[in-house]
């Protein structure tokens, strides 16, 4: 029996090592432009596989490109990461333009599936009407090249190639990109490329990812919402339409269009870039600040239905990102997370309904008590006084004449609280 538990007990030992020893590697989403956004989920998605021990980071990069700060931003997150970063163009078909090129040359390991592309790596600037115009200016077009030549340096890889990315808008695809020496795999699928890169010594350490499990990183709410925001279509809009909106209702005041433009400019600027705390508290408190209004106002809930807006969009965008390692466990962040976001809902909501209530009784027609020509019971004998029953609550009437207990009574008039009566039918 003592030796069958010690199988057991070994077994499981067994079963715990391996599951340990294949550990797991955090995928990211890379795809679409690259914004400011995308820094805080390249950080949350570091930190996150520190804080788990994951073998690896891959990012998985389908991009047109984005703004060369985040670039930056993100090329140095890779550089100081203890954890091994995987730059992969994928799926099939994508596409690594401009900034994505320049991160995956980055990356600790680069890859690309089958027919990908990557280059074109030209900076450009957006021109007041919306297209882009190439930047022709020496002094930033050498300090492009300058750093992806260095990052390719620094990573054994193509520094000619990389060069031309930015000088002649250079494009490759996979099986160019693998035979010029600036990536070291073509695999079709993630897990085909962890089976590749199984063995490869990266930032002193190997790397044991032939069985690891992948696992896809899910930006927390607060980082989706930012996402969203920092869309430069989405930001756009938004500044134009809070611009318009702000100068429409400057024009026109009481429509409640400066209020919406105001929200949508502070948007607008969260989006393509303004300090998230900083916005997200001008948010809360001109939230509250409408709210507040609207006891004082007559604007049928519109100043109530936009600070309930603003609360709920600055509490969900000022939930920090990520908290240190030491600081409070994944559960209690999340646990963190909602105490913040649902009391601010909660109130907000409570708030609505309680200025609906006090519109509703503001607004509410007034009522004419219209006593006249009623019937009510005789509670005592009426002779000439006594008190009557009406609409459930007793009166003191004064009869013409006598009156018997029960009987019915017609109102006559009404004054001074008390009713005249008159005798009822039989």
């Amino acid at each position: 029996m003592l030796s069958r538990i010690l199988e057991i007990v070994l077994l499981l030992a067994l079963v715990l090592g391996q599951a340990q020893a294949a550990g797991t590697v955090l995928t990211v989403d890379m795809k679409g432009t690259i914004t400011p956004a995308s820094d805080d989920i390249v950080l949350a998605a570091l930190e996150r596989a520190e804080a788990e021990d994951a073998r690896a980071l891959m990012l998985l990069l389908d991009t047109p490109g984005g703004g060369l700060a985040e670039t930056t931003e993100i090329l140095r997150l890779i550089d100081e990461s203890d954890i091994p970063v995987i730059g992969y163009v994928h799926p099939e078909g994508a596409a690594a333009w401009s900034a994505g090129t320049i991160i995956l040359i980055g990356s600790d390991i680069a890859a690309m599936a089958p027919h990908t592309i990557i280059g074109s790596a030209q900076p450009v600037q957006f021109s007041p009407t919306g297209s882009t115009v190439p930047v022709n200016d020496s002094k930033t077009t050498n300090a492009i090249v300058a750093m992806i030549e260095e990052k390719a340096r620094k990573h054994g890889r193509n520094t000619t190639a990389a060069r031309e990315f930015v000088l002649s808008n250079l494009n490759l695809n996979a099986d160019e990109a693998m035979k010029y020496r600036v990536v070291e795999h073509i695999a079709p699928t993630p897990e085909e490329l962890l089976a590749q890169i199984n063995g490869t010594s990266i930032k002193d350490a190997t790397l044991i990812t032939k069985d690891a499990k992948l696992e896809a990183f899910e930006p927390p709410l607060n980082l989706q919402f930012l996402k969203m925001l920092s869309d430069p279509t989405i930001a756009g809009l938004l500044m134009l339409i809070g611009l318009y909106s702000l100068i429409f209702g400057i024009s026109s005041p009481g429509m409640g269009a400066e209020v919406f433009g105001l929200i949508a400019l502070a948007m607008g600027l969260i989006g393509l870039g303004f300090n998230v705390n900083i916005g997200a508290i001008f948010l809360i408190l001109l939230g509250l600040g409408l709210i507040l209004a609207e006891l004082h106002s007559h604007t049928f809930g519109i100043l109530a239905v936009a600070g309930l807006v603003c609360v709920i969009a600055g509490s969900i965008l000022f939930v920090p990102t990520s908290f240190p390692e030491w600081y409070v466990p994944g559960s209690y962040q999340r646990s963190m997370a909602l105490a913040l976001i649902l009391p601010s809902l909660i109130l907000g909501l409570f708030m609505a309904f309680a200025i609906y209530k006090v519109a509703q009784a503001r607004f509410a027609p007034m009522v004419i008590d219209v006593f006249e020509g009623e019937e009510a019971v005789a509670i005592d004998r009426l002779d000439p006084k006594g008190y009557v029953l009406f609409q459930g609550e007793y009166w003191l009437a004064e009869a013409e004449g006598t009156v018997e207990k029960g009987e019915k009574v017609i109102i006559v008039a009404r004054g001074g609280g008390q009713l005249k009566v008159r005798a009822g039918p039989k």
